[in-house]
């Protein structure tokens, strides 16, 4: 995380540099710092496909859900990444956009797991 920070950081004075001068040089640099922390974070994807695998060795769960999970944390990555960058380039209106398709997308996903919590529920009202 450190490493990352320390990226992040760099990014932002290199851009601060090249932003009264070179301006288009500034965007550039912040993709490409943008593009360098997104591919430092997918290592971060194997530690959390490993803890599910161990937590499906734990309890049953129906491996569609844990699909499901495993999708709604690539487009909430996804959708804050590109939102991001959409706002950093001065896009903000782009950038909301964004946010909020990534946000109805999870919901349409996650919508069959509701279901069947809401009918395990109902199935154990009904008893």
């Amino acid at each position: 995380m450190i490493r990352i920070a320390l990226i992040g950081i760099a990014v932002v004075f290199l851009g601060i540099l090249f932003k009264k001068g070179k301006e288009e040089y500034s965007l550039y640099i912040s993709l490409t710092g943008c593009i360098l922390i997104f591919y430092l974070g997918l290592g971060k994807l194997e530690v959390i496909l490993n803890a599910i695998d161990k937590l499906q060795g734990y309890i049953v769960v129906n491996k569609a859900y844990m699909s499901v999970l495993i999708k709604i944390i690539g487009i909430t990555y996804i959708s804050e990444f590109s939102s991001s960058i959409c706002k950093d380039s001065g896009y903000q209106a782009v950038g909301n956009q964004i946010e909020l398709v990534g946000k109805l997308t999870i919901l349409a996903i996650s919508m069959p797991v509701l279901l069947a919590l809401l009918e395990t529920i109902n199935s154990f009202l009904a008893v």
